[in-house]
């Protein structure tokens, strides 16, 4: 009936800006990062920092949470991890919108390509965040809002491209196989 019509002529108004991610693109400079092992899940002290320490340390940087364990920071005393280095120069880029897997794979693939001459990263990370509020989650479970509504899964990728795979989600939701 009308109201069919209604909503189709809203959508085919408004989907071509709703389908389109916005990208931002930045450049941190003199950043701490923890020193990684693709095979030492772990991490060893004084050689290599351990998936819950990168976790960590990518939850401040991409919110961008000073690293230097400040004291007079009413915001956080946070550091990075040891061991670390100083990278001089890394690239952060964020898509936001409604992206679906096989861009995902797309992205992931021409990530890699980066491992290719000039080889100058050791590692990168692609992280993928569902809406806090989404009604769904993984599996055939609602999504359980509760305190934070964690939904997100990390990949970490090597030069040997060895990854890790890192996921968050809520106390109350389902978590991949």
């Amino acid at each position: 009936g009308a109201e069919g019509s209604t909503l189709m002529s809203y959508f085919s108004k408004n989907q071509i800006r709703a389908l389109k991610p916005k990208i931002t693109f930045s450049t941190l400079r003199d950043l701490q990062c923890p020193v990684l092992q693709s095979n030492d899940l772990q991490g060893k002290p004084e050689e290599s920092c351990s998936t819950e320490e990168l976790f960590e340390w990518l939850g401040a940087v991409l919110n961008q949470v000073s690293l230097d364990n400040n004291s007079s920071s009413f915001l956080s005393t946070y550091c990075c991890p040891e061991p670390n280095t100083v990278v001089e120069k890394a690239f952060l880029c964020t898509i936001t919108g409604f992206i679906i897997p096989e861009k995902i794979i797309q992205l992931l693939e021409q990530l890699c390509c980066y491992f290719g001459e000039p080889k100058l990263a050791y590692w990168l990370t692609l992280t993928v965040h569902g809406f806090a509020d989404s009604p769904v989650s993984w599996r055939e479970s609602e999504h359980g809002f509760h305190k934070g509504g964690e939904n997100l899964y990390n990949f970490v990728i090597f030069r040997n491209l060895d990854y890790w795979l890192q996921m968050a989600v809520g106390a109350h939701d389902d978590c991949p196989p």
